[in-house]
């Protein structure tokens, strides 16, 4: 019987821009994270407010085709 093998689904590569705001992001988080005394279990709200705080608004923007 053949065994069975998940295929990974190729992500996308990121562009530099992409890649260098992800980078704003996680720092973002971060300091939030140490401003709670490195509590954990904020991981998803720390990102969120991440996000808002670089980019200004809480969901991204709909790409133009």
């Amino acid at each position: 019987m053949p065994v069975l093998t998940m295929k990974e689904t190729p992500r996308p590569s990121s562009t530099p821009t992409e890649t260098k705001l992800e980078e704003q992001i996680r720092r973002r988080a971060y300091q939030l994270y140490e401003a709670r005394s490195r509590e954990n279990g904020n991981e998803l709200e720390d990102w969120l407010q991440a996000e808002i705080d670089i980019t200004g608004n809480a969901t991204p923007e709909p790409s133009v085709v």
